[in-house]
């Protein structure tokens, strides 16, 4: 019956549909070289001939019929997606099932509408619950002190009054970047000063912005580039540096006026972390993730899984080859997993791939080593930080490539 009415299916209704679909993945922030590779599957199963070209502001569909009885393109102008793994995750089981036979062409695109205009499945109390923590989780990673902890914590739910001040204000998203950046530095700056002279400024505003730290784009685009998809892996690299530039512009900027304002205390360097909270840190950080990515709650162990296996494999194995070996390690452990976990539930790897990657990404570092560079001094011990950076991030491409020889996905997405 569902193959029937395919053959009935116009070609306006088929390319309709597919534009929709690849719109609506790209909103989510899917990868270019997985989505261009679904589309070509879908059209295929359509009975349709397609070329697509997919960059993180723009969107090219060329789709035709097997004997160039009809021909479309088209182009548009987008927004660079948000990563929604939820919606994600919804709109491939809807293709699931038409790839199966099990719903109509009409189905799924009526269906898609619905998940298109459907809510944020975690409230506003929570998400702000789990900005807090990922800052706060993040200064308990790089094994610093209670003190910048819960003051990391404190700052990020700051942020996030201006993440909600953003949905309303266009002008205010236009500059939503910097803005954070400096107000979580004078806030900083205000706290050394006036009520504890223990917290690491830099770090604090670190952990207080990490949410908007491009590592995990800088990673997708490096990976974009080594599968060849040129425009969109410069696209998104050139996006995120340029992110990463107005993130520490903010942060250079707020500790001027703060130290202006409220002078300069002396740092009383307290109490460091016990080791065994970075592995307390890992899960707060995967689970406020969850939250962050809109991830669907049956897959969350898989998601907390993938933090673990990602920080696991790649300190272990770096206890016996070196600390960009032990990366690499770890991203051929999670994309090895995300793979499984794609066979298994039938779902996006990239679900649970996302969560892996951001415990090894070195955004941070890279944004340590900008501001070695430009003010000459580190917040935090760190040997080499731009070789280090490089070589961390040529680490987790490799192991992502070699994860998809070793067992590849069940599907293009």
């Amino acid at each position: 019956m569902v193959q029937k009415d395919l053959k009935t299916a116009t070609f306006t209704e088929k390319r309709k549909f597919i534009v929709k679909l690849g719109k609506m993945l790209h909103k989510y922030g899917t990868p270019a070289y997985r989505l261009e590779a679904h589309l070509m599957e879908v059209a295929t199963y359509l009975g349709l001939k397609s070329s697509f070209v997919m960059s993180p502001t723009s969107v090219t569909f060329v789709i035709w019929t097997d004997g160039h009885e009809d021909e479309y393109t088209h182009v548009a102008r987008v927004d660079p997606g948000d990563h929604d793994l939820g919606s994600l995750a919804d709109t491939d089981d809807l293709v699931n099932q038409m790839l199966d036979d099990k719903l109509t062409l009409q189905e799924v695109d009526a269906q898609l509408d619905a998940i298109y205009d459907m809510p944020n499945p975690y409230n506003k109390l929570v998400t702000g619950v789990a900005f807090a923590t990922s800052g706060g989780a993040f200064a308990m990673l790089m094994g610093t002190s209670w003190t910048d902890v819960i003051w990391s914590s404190l700052l990020t739910l700051v942020v996030y009054l201006f993440v909600l001040w953003s949905g309303r204000s266009k002008r205010v998203a236009h500059m939503l970047e910097p803005l954070v950046a400096i107000i979580s530095a004078i806030l900083a700056c205000a706290v050394s000063v006036y009520i504890t002279p223990e917290i690491n400024i830099r770090l604090v505003v670190l952990s207080a912005i990490i949410v908007f730290i491009p590592g995990l784009a800088l990673a997708l685009g490096l990976a974009e580039l080594a599968a060849r998809h040129l425009v969109s892996g410069t696209a998104r690299v050139m996006d995120s540096f340029m992110l990463l530039f107005k993130l520490y512009f903010g942060g250079f900027i707020g500790i001027g006026i703060g130290f202006a304002l409220f002078g300069q205390a002396d740092f009383v360097q307290p109490e460091p972390l016990p080791k065994w909270t970075a592995w307390l840190a890992i899960f707060l950080l995967c689970s406020s993730l969850i939250v962050i990515f809109r991830t669907k709650l049956k897959h969350a162990v898989w998601s907390i899984a993938s933090g673990f296996i990602a920080y696991g494999t790649s300190i272990g194995s770096a206890m016996y080859l070196d600390y960009t070996l032990g990366t690499f390690v770890g991203a051929l452990s999670v994309g090895i997993f995300s793979n499984l976990f794609n066979r298994v539930a039938n779902a996006p790897a990239s679900i649970v791939a996302m969560q892996g990657l951001i415990v090894l990404v070195p955004g941070s570092k890279t944004y340590i080593g900008l501001n070695s560079l430009i003010e000459g001094q580190d917040f935090i011990y760190a040997e080499h930080i731009g070789q280090q950076t490089f070589l961390i991030f040529m680490s987790l491409v490799a192991g992502l490539i070699f994860a998809n020889v070793a067992l590849p996905p069940k599907k293009s997405l």
